[in-house]
Formats: structure tokens, sequence, C-alpha cells
């Protein structure tokens, strides 16, 4: 028996966390990790109380025909990254990793060129994580390093979407 690689058996946890989303677009899962410790989890979904876009039926930004990575104040959802971050304790994330699955929520197939949106990267950055994982199919992924994010300052230049 092959044993699987440690990142894509983060990425493997990351996407099982994924089928907890409430997104009709968009289903991501994210993971963070810290000396092979999940520290914490999180996914897609409304905040706690309010109703999710898969109870509602709709999906606002969908019915606007909003591009994906642009207009996120109107998103009823906590994005998976930031639920994940809010769960945990920021001496946990300083140095950490963060593991990241997205997947269409109507063809169950992989989020091309997924990535975490603008406000995301704040908080990664903010929240002391090292270095993104992402998904691109079940094998293959995508290392980000965190200080990238910082140089490369998307804001300066009003990069839209991703």
């Amino acid at each position: 028996m092959e044993r699987r690689d440690k990142i894509n058996y983060y990425l493997d946890l990351a996407e099982v966390v994924s089928k907890r989303g409430t997104c009709l677009r968009r289903l991501y899962g994210a993971v963070i990790v810290k000396n092979d410790e999940v520290i914490s989890t999180g996914y897609v979904g409304a905040p706690r109380g309010r109703k999710n876009c898969s109870d509602l039926g709709i999906c606002i930004r969908e019915k606007m025909k909003i591009p994906r990575g642009e207009r996120y104040e109107l998103c009823r959802s906590v994005h998976a990254e930031a639920n994940a971050i809010i769960s945990a304790e920021r001496n946990k994330m300083i140095g950490a990793s963060l593991f990241l699955v997205g997947v269409d929520a109507r063809t169950g197939k992989y989020v091309e060129n997924a990535s975490s949106c603008s406000m995301c990267k704040r908080m990664v950055i903010n929240a002391g994580i090292e270095t993104v994982y992402v998904r691109d199919d079940s094998e293959n992924y995508r290392v980000i390093k965190v200080s990238d994010w910082v140089e490369d300052d998307e804001s300066l230049e009003g990069v839209r979407g991703y």
C-alpha cells in the first residue's frame, strides 16, 4: 500500500471540510496546520444564525451576474480561510500552513486557478500564516509563500477577481 504524502493528506482533509459548505457556486475548505497538527478548519457558509444560500436557494452575486473574485461585500458567506482563522489562536497560526481546496458546487470539479480572494489574503497575512497550498487536482497543488502576497500587493494595482 502506498502512503499518501502529507501535503495531499492535508489537502484531502480540506476537501472533506469543503463538503460542509453552503455556497451555491463554490465549495471551499481550509485547514490550518502547524508542526503536523491541525489547528483549525473552515468552510464557506453564512454567519452563525443566518440562513445559508443553500437554504434560500439563491445566490445574490450569481443573480446579479457578478464575476468570481468580485463584490464579496454582497456575498452572504464567510470564506473558508476566514472561518479557519476565526477559529484559531493567533499564536498557533504564526508560521503555520493553510491548505485550501475549491470545488465547483454544480460540477463537483476542482475550481480552476483557485486562490484566496484579496480580503482573505489580507487575513492570512495578518494571521502570520507562512505558506498556502492550493489544490489543482487530486494529486497536484501550488505552493504559495505568503510573503509573496505581501510583496505583490494587488490592491495597489486595482486588480479585480482572481
